[in-house]
């Protein structure tokens, strides 16, 4: 299996919550309706809780501040997401996910890419 992992930074103009709501409520079940025409076989939002342990974890590292949430998508294999996403309707699929994230997304300050998970 391989991961598509998308961590999110929000909208200037979106409050946390405001992001949350979005996410779940309207990209969430728009992506899940869809996920079969690209291959996708699971979907998790992970969404950043306010945290004083948040704050603690990058001031003793000297990190650089958490992302608002991540997505996971798994996909059986690197070329099932190549060509699910490489398909005519993968391809308009990937176009209207996008513009919908761009409603709550800001996308010069997240990243994207691909992993492949080792269990220890």
């Amino acid at each position: 299996m391989i991961k598509f992992v998308m961590c999110l930074t929000r909208h200037p103009d979106l409050s946390r919550d405001e992001f949350r709501d979005y996410w779940m409520h309207k990209h969430g079940p728009f992506f899940m309706k869809n996920a079969a025409v690209i291959g996708a076989k699971k979907y998790i939002q992970s969404h950043t809780i306010d945290s004083p342990v948040n704050n603690g974890l990058r001031e003793s590292r000297g990190m650089l501040p958490e992302f608002d949430g991540v997505a996971e998508v798994w996909f059986d294999s690197e070329e099932a997401l190549i060509n699910g996403m490489s398909s005519p309707e993968g391809q308009k699929l990937a176009a209207a996910l996008l513009e919908d994230e761009s409603k709550f997304v800001d996308h010069s300050k997240s990243s994207a890419f691909i992993v492949e998970e080792h269990e220890l």
